[in-house]
């Protein structure tokens, strides 16, 4: 499990767009919250492909735990 934090994210819409995204991943099963700013990733991915990810959506990966 990682745990993603993420700028950018405004709206139920953006949740939408991250969480679309990371589950398209294949083996990947995440779950974006808005008030905290962060995602759970579950699955065996890295972080540079998370990161990727995100930013093109035109959010920004702040850290990985």
């Amino acid at each position: 499990m990682k745990k993603l934090t993420i700028n950018g994210m405004h709206c139920h819409k953006c949740v939408e767009r991250c969480e679309r995204a990371l589950n398209a991943i294949e083996g990947v099963n995440a779950m974006v919250d808005l008030d905290s700013k962060t995602a759970i990733v579950n699955g065996e991915v890295s972080d540079e492909v998370l990161k990727e990810t995100i930013s093109d959506l035109g959010f920004e990966v702040v850290s990985i735990e």
